[in-house]
């Protein structure tokens, strides 16, 4: 069984292989690992207090508990990962922190970054090329 997620699916996906065995292949589209490093990086901070109930200056301990990357010594899932050069709601040192992770971790991973891209994959090449890897990923990791 393969995951699959983009944005907050994206940090669901990131959970997902951070807390279970459950799934073979994962693919995390624009995600968030780190919601204290979170907090300093993205531009759309303001739904994060009423989420979170505080800033994660007074309650970091609610926004680790939160954060994949705090349980990724669990993660053990192939995941390939990807996001917009330009993303300013999940920027890119989030995918690459997770990345960077796997990789140290051994397990396999991939990180592409599509360049003058913001949150949403639109240009018809990054689509296609998208696509594509998502298709291949998860034929290489979850075939019989």
């Amino acid at each position: 069984m393969g995951i699959f997620g983009h944005s907050y699916g994206g940090f669901m996906t990131m959970w997902a292989v951070t807390h279970t065995q459950r799934f073979q292949a994962a693919v995390a589209g624009a995600g968030i690992a780190n919601w204290i490093s979170y907090y300093g990086e993205n531009g759309i901070d303001s739904w994060m207090l009423p989420f979170f109930g505080k800033s994660a200056y007074d309650d970091p301990a609610a926004y680790r508990a939160a954060s994949p990357i705090e349980s990724i010594k669990q993660a053990h899932t192939p995941t390939l990962i990807y996001v917009g050069e330009l993303d300013v709601e999940c920027p890119a040192p989030q995918s690459f922190e997770f990345w960077h992770a796997l990789r140290t971790l051994n397990v396999p991973t991939q990180l592409v970054v599509y360049p003058g891209s913001g949150h949403w994959i639109r240009k018809p090449d990054q689509v296609r090329d998208v696509r594509k890897r998502e298709a291949d990923w998860f034929a290489r990791y979850l075939a019989p």
